[in-house]
């Protein structure tokens, strides 16, 4: 292998474990991430209250120590002021004046005139590296510090003495040193009771923001136990407004309006369930009745040709009724645009019906009449009121067509017993009939039905309660 080769290899391999490293933290980063919401706000909380107590932290540190080393620059000039008040120099040469107690004013200091050194502290030769820096602050000649940071920090500042000579600088110069430890000290202890201090606050932050988050969920979680108890038991109770902070209420109301449609669904579900029922009893009533018939005795061919047909014929029947009550439970499907010759459509319809032998079923219109829906959905609009007319009717059921300005019109009339005055603002309504104990059949679905497919064609399903004798229902659909 080649040493380029080799480098290649080395490279990849080094690639493959940086990937690895990172894919090892991010799945250790993401199984260290709180899993409920309590936890990643008060994860939130604590990571902003300690970047916040980190930068107040450095910040105060900061003060604190320039404070401090201000305290330590006056401290020092009062000093040297202090020792200037000894230095003579009014006479040449410069000389220092013995005073009182001028051993502690001797301490630490040193005196030049000029590059002459007067005095200096007993502890300090004249070539050590703090006299060196304060010849070097004295040969300035004005006040500046420095500082010694080797062993424990020392800070040295420079005063002048006198008034300037032209070109030769002042006529001497005081050098004061001052040992900072105690200050520094003084700074480290205020550090650590700062840092203490943040985490005593950290710790106080996270626990009350737990708390907090806690009683804030509370609702929360007594909203999550109700909609679980409901969801069992199928409960009518709704979260309603109540005692709660202005997000909870809205929360509540969205839950509430959720459930409602929820509801709305399985009602219409169930709606869907029994007019298929209802709408498919006739057909099948037709397959059962013509079943019965032939196994009855035996049937020449051309009689069971006939049943066949029939049965066909109900079987399609019940296709068309699933297929256009389906098509309309849809929410989002339109009404399949078709048009219908209407006479014919009814005839068809009143021939596949069966009327009781007394009741005489007529169709009369002007022909052609043609409708802007469908035949198979005019046939299940028109179906149900036919077979209310055919169940009520005493002697005989009329179907009515006739034209109008905006579209055309189809009358159901019966000579029955009519609707009750005040079943009338019921008629429409699903499951409700105006006498369940009146040894008729039927479930109440079929008028709501078919006005429901009417106004998905644009047109109405009425009932006219003027009419008498018996019952008048009218289909008003767009013209073709």
């Amino acid at each position: 292998m080649t040493a380029r080769a080799r480098r290649v290899t080395l490279t990849a391999r080094a690639r493959r474990v940086t990937l690895t490293a990172r894919n090892r933290l991010v799945a250790l980063a993401a199984r260290c991430r709180p899993r409920t919401l309590r936890g990643r706000l008060s994860l939130v909380a604590l990571t902003t209250a300690a970047l916040v107590m980190v930068i107040l932290t450095v910040v105060f540190h900061t003060v604190v120590r320039q404070h401090l080393q201000q305290q330590a620059d006056d401290e020092l000039r009062t000093r040297a002021a202090a020792v200037a008040a000894t230095v003579d120099t009014r006479h040449r040469p410069v000389r220092v004046l013995e005073t009182p107690d001028d051993a502690v004013l001797d301490t630490n200091v040193w005196i030049y005139a000029g590059n002459r050194l007067l005095e200096h502290p007993a502890s300090t030769a004249p070539g050590d590296p703090l006299s060196r820096i304060a010849a070097d602050l004295a040969a300035r000649g004005s006040r500046h510090c420095a500082e010694v940071t080797a062993g424990d920090p020392i800070r040295l500042c420079a005063e002048p003495v006198g008034a300037v000579r032209p070109g030769a600088g002042p006529a001497a110069v005081v050098v004061t040193a001052m040992d900072l430890a105690p200050y520094r000290s003084s700074a480290d202890t205020l550090l650590i009771a700062s840092l203490a201090l943040d985490a005593t606050v950290l710790a106080c932050t996270y626990v009350l923001t737990r708390l907090a988050v806690g009683r804030a969920l509370r609702p929360v979680r007594a909203m999550t136990e109700q909609a679980t108890r409901w969801s069992v038991v199928a409960s009518e109770q709704r979260f309603g407004a109540g005692d709660r902070p202005v997000e909870l209420t809205r929360l509540g109301a969205s839950l509430d309006e959720l459930l409602d449609r929820i509801r709305a669904v399985l009602r219409h579900e169930q709606q869907l369930t029994r007019e298929l029922s209802h709408e498919l009893r006739n057909p099948l009533a037709r397959i059962t009745a013509e079943l019965d018939w032939w196994q009855a005795r035996p049937r020449s061919t051309a009689e069971t040709r006939a049943t066949h047909a029939s049965i066909a014929d109900a079987a399609d029947s019940m296709r068309t009724i699933c297929e256009t009550v389906l098509d309309d439970a849809r929410a989002d499907a339109d009404t399949v645009p078709g048009t219908a010759d209407v006479i014919a459509v009814l005839r068809r319809l009143a021939a596949r019906l069966e009327a009781p032998g007394k009741i005489t079923l007529t169709v009369a219109g002007p022909d052609p009449v043609v409708a802007g829906v469908p035949a198979v959905l005019l046939e299940r609009i028109v179906a149900p009121l036919l077979d209310n007319a055919l169940r009520y009717a005493r002697t005989r059921v009329a179907i009515r067509v006739s034209p109008e300005p905006d579209g055309m019109r189809v009358a159901v009339v019966d000579d029955g017993p009519g609707v009750p005055a005040a079943f009338t603002a019921h008629l429409f309504q699903p499951g409700r009939r105006a006498d369940p104990a009146d040894g008729h059949g039927g479930a109440g679905l079929g008028l709501p039905l078919a006005r429901r497919l009417a106004r998905s064609a644009g047109g109405e399903v009425t009932y006219d309660p003027g009419h008498a004798p018996g019952a008048c229902f009218a289909v008003d659909l767009p013209a073709g």
